[in-house]
């Protein structure tokens, strides 16, 4: 589990004044002077999971399975159970999650509440899609049933809502079919963005889930260029093994970043170059989840953590604006390994401050380096705004408000729904700061 009441990426680290956990979903909200926030795994990168000088509601302790409904793929379970323990239990009765981050380790709450997405969204859609109903817990006592059809306001100001509306206590899931715990899994090599538009139109069709790796530091001819990677499940009688552990783990905080600078420029070269296997066959989670293998991976950044930028660009502009994205962070020479290009789908999130839309989205994390860093966010900021796109508030810890409000144009909506008593480090920057947090 991460540092408690602090974001993944470690930056900024804003302390609650308390930190309450919770065991009995039946019980009322804790008496407080200060703010509330839900807090799960705390895989949120930036301060939208902080609530500095407030009231931390930890919800782990919130993870009992309600109800599995076999036949029609149906899950209730309470809103800190994670990902992880729901994929033991359904996997083996041939059910999946119909969208899952990268992680496993987040909870169901977590996952409502930022509308995560998959490599399948051009097929499944957000997370939020598939949420037939859940109870939320709202500061004046009040225990409401939100569903497409009941609370529909709350509903959608809830899915991707930063757990800003209230306490979320249980959830109601739609699941997923699939024919056994296997992936055909296929990595193509391409040398630059029209390659990668290509690849990703000729793959929507056949493949369920799809994602790019990208070389954020290539030049010139080379600039654009990475490997892409499609799967979907499928039938083998070969059983596999059930989701271990990480086998690795850093064991402490280096006191220098050990990601980026000139080591990411030999690294992404390497990585780029390496030998591809042909299409084969192997277990769900390498593929879906392959940073989950190493625990405690954010240490590798130093002790100043470390940011994510990841936007999404309209489809009208994608190309263009994606080309300029990846020119300014190689020119600023501060690329990232951890480069994720992936187009989204048509479908509709339910959510109003829900991210993932129509268009392409890139995934950039950087070591914390201060101002250079920032500087190079802004730039990013300027680009993704000018091209009609947006910023993931769960990736952010220092977008401006300005911005914010540019790219969630239904925020006065949602901000009416918002329970007054809830709010988060996020919520108060983007709303009355300037965004910048060193």
């Amino acid at each position: 589990m991460n540092d408690t009441g602090i974001g993944w990426g470690r930056h900024p680290r804003l302390p609650p004044a308390r930190q309450v956990v919770l065991r009995d979903r039946n019980a009322a909200l804790p008496q407080t002077s200060t703010t509330l926030l839900p807090h799960g795994l705390g895989r949120s990168y930036g301060d939208s999971c902080q609530n500095g000088d407030g009231t931390l509601l930890l919800t782990r302790g919130l993870d009992r399975f309600i109800h599995f409904d076999r036949e029609a793929g149906v899950l209730a379970c309470e809103a800190g159970v994670s990902l992880d323990e729901i994929l033991r239990l359904v996997v083996p009765h041939g059910w999946f999650l119909p969208a899952v981050p990268g992680t496993r380790f987040v909870t169901v709450g977590g996952a409502i509440a930022n509308d995560v997405h998959g490599k399948n969204h051009h097929r499944a859609g957000s997370f939020g899609r598939h949420v037939r109903r859940f109870e939320l817990l709202r500061s004046d006592g009040r225990r409401l049933v939100c569903s497409p059809e009941e609370n529909t306001g709350l509903f959608e100001a809830t899915i991707g809502g930063l757990g800003l509306t209230g306490l979320m206590t249980w959830a109601e899931i739609r699941l997923a079919p699939i024919p056994g715990p296997w992936m055909q899994v296929e990595h193509v090599r391409f040398a630059g963005l029209d390659e990668f538009f290509a690849l990703s139109e000729a793959s929507a069709n056949s493949h369920e889930h799809s994602v790019a790796w990208i070389d954020c530091l290539a030049r010139g001819n080379k600039a654009g260029r990475g490997i892409f990677s499609r799967a979907n499940f499928v039938a083998d009688s070969r059983p596999a093994r059930q989701l271990a552990p990480p086998r690795l783990a850093v064991p402490f905080t280096p006191p220098v970043p050990m990601i980026g600078g000139l080591g990411a420029r030999f690294f992404n070269g390497a990585w780029y170059r390496r030998p591809l296997r042909r299409p084969r066959r192997q277990p769900y989670a390498p593929f879906l989840f392959p940073l989950d293998g190493i625990a405690e991976w954010n240490r590798l950044y130093g002790p100043r953590g470390f940011l994510q930028h990841q936007c999404v660009i309209p489809p009208e502009s994608e190309r263009d604006a994606v080309q300029e994205l990846l020119h300014a962070v190689a020119s600023a020479g501060s690329g990232s390994f951890l480069a994720v290009l992936k187009r989204f789908g048509d479908l509709p999130s339910p959510g109003l401050l829900s991210f993932a839309r129509p268009g392409t989205t890139l995934a950039l994390d950087f070591p914390n380096r201060g101002d250079a860093t920032l500087s190079l966010l802004d730039r990013l900021d300027g680009v993704v705004a000018a091209a009609g796109g947006a910023v993931y508030p769960a990736k952010d810890a220092r977008m401006s408000g300005r911005h914010f409000r540019q790219f969630f144009p239904r925020w006065p909506a949602f901000d009416q729904l918002r329970d007054p008593a809830f709010s988060s480090s996020f919520w108060r920057r983007v709303m009355t700061g300037s965004g910048r947090m060193q």
